[in-house]
């Protein structure tokens, strides 16, 4: 599996939800909604989820090994560091 593409959008300067992005998988799979969220430590992804009935959250989407949610985890919160870099640099 290759993350081909990510795109950041919806960067928040507030709170813990940093930013929303998408990926395409391959060339072939896109998945939107992917959070880019402050943890204690370090910045982590969240997959997409939805709103349960009980008012809860669960996962519309979840990486079944580590490996597979490294391979999303990376590209996108690199993809996000070098967005806030560029918007830096032009301002």
């Amino acid at each position: 599996m290759t993350i081909t593409n990510v795109n950041i959008h919806n960067i928040f300067t507030e709170g813990k939800l940093k930013a929303v992005a998408s990926i395409v998988i391959d060339n072939f799979i896109e998945v939107h909604d992917i959070k880019v969220v402050q943890g204690t430590d370090r910045l982590f992804v969240g997959m997409p989820s939805r709103k349960t009935a009980d008012g809860g959250f669960a996962d519309m989407v979840h990486a079944i090994h580590n490996r597979a949610r490294a391979s999303i985890e990376k590209p996108v919160l690199d993809a996000y560091e070098n967005y806030l870099a560029r918007e830096y640099t032009e301002k």
